[in-house]
């Protein structure tokens, strides 16, 4: 019997060979090659167009000449999964090195497939395993000297312990200190009630404050109100500048972390930075029996993963912890 044609017939001129190579991000016979050197040169084109600064540049430059090189690439289609890992362990350095080299390798790649000169993002799935450094929350004792040696009788000595005060004991980041307003507080039931507008995660998030909190907030509002009357500024904000006016939201510029900074090498404190203090509530919280749970939501984090991470378990200590269910 004949085989009928017609409908069902498909004209497929691929063979397995160039398929199955394709999807391992290998070289075809079929494929226009394109030079590699050509290609760095015209992403760097690019990257100067849409002003990247020199230094990211010149740092693209060095790492994929240094791809090139090592691998013994000429053409863009010559690069698969295997290039790339003899690659990264041909290299003499650290995980942390190697990841931040693959990522430059990696957003190179991701521009030639948008200019269409790959096929196949092959690479996505790449990775160098790293282990995160778990960062130590501030010791309370350093909290509590900082807090002593801080002069209190000037409007930025109060402000600085109102605020360190602020983080130690609700925990919320810095740039959302920076932007609370005296109408975050409800006085009657102790409490800052924070909009989702100055959260990370844009979640409405209640936290109780002590009566500490309740005074302090009480006389600072107090010295800001003839703050603003001298300098003519109408802000509502709890935390202002010695000028009035509101503070840098961006954590690396604002007044209270500068200050902070100032602190820590005027005292010989070590850890004393926002981040810490807010380690060290979450830490604090734990101690006192607070479950993960509870922490993660007081800390506005999305992930249980990440409010782990902050607690900083020392190993003496977890075995004393998981005693207690034997």
């Amino acid at each position: 019997m004949t085989k009928k044609s017609g409908l069902f017939d498909v004209d497929f001129s691929l063979t397995t060979k160039e398929l199955t190579t394709s999807i391992k991000g290998e070289k075809t016979t079929t494929a226009s090659y394109k030079l590699f050197s050509e290609a760095v040169r015209t992403i760097i084109s690019q990257m100067e167009v849409s002003g990247y600064r020199p230094r990211t540049i010149k740092d693209y430059d060095t790492v994929l000449m240094n791809f090139s090189n090592s691998a013994g690439v000429t053409y863009l289609e010559e690069i698969t999964v295997d290039t790339i890992y003899s690659w990264l362990n041909s290299m003499q350095v650290v995980n942390q090195t190697k990841l931040t080299r693959l990522k430059v390798l990696k957003s190179f790649l991701g521009k030639c497939f948008t200019n269409g000169w790959l096929n196949l993002n092959f690479w996505q799935s790449i990775n160098v395993k790293v282990d995160k450094k778990v960062k130590k929350g501030a010791k309370p004792n350093d909290i509590a000297i900082l807090v002593s040696l801080i002069d209190k009788s000037t409007v930025i000595g109060l402000r600085d312990v109102t605020a360190i005060l602020t983080m130690y004991k609700t925990g919320i980041r810095i740039n959302t200190l920076g932007q609370l307003r005296e109408s975050h507080i409800d006085w009657g039931n102790k409490t800052l009630v924070l909009d989702g507008a100055i959260l990370k995660n844009h979640q409405v998030l209640k936290l109780p404050i002590d009566d500490q909190l309740v005074n302090l907030y009480q006389v600072l509002i107090q010295c800001n109100d003839k703050l603003r009357e001298h300098y003519g500024e109408s802000n509502t904000n709890l935390f202002i500048s010695s000028k009035a006016t509101t503070l840098n939201t961006k954590s690396t510029n604002n007044a209270i972390s500068k200050q902070l900074t100032k602190y820590s090498k005027r005292f010989g404190l070590e850890n004393i930075n926002a981040h810490a203090i807010r380690r060290a509530y979450a830490k604090n919280l734990h101690d006192k029996g607070a479950s993960i749970a509870i922490i993660s939501k007081a800390l506005g984090h999305s992930d249980l993963a990440v409010t782990t991470q902050y607690l900083d378990l020392d190993v003496e200590e977890v075995a004393k912890d998981l005693r207690s269910y034997l």
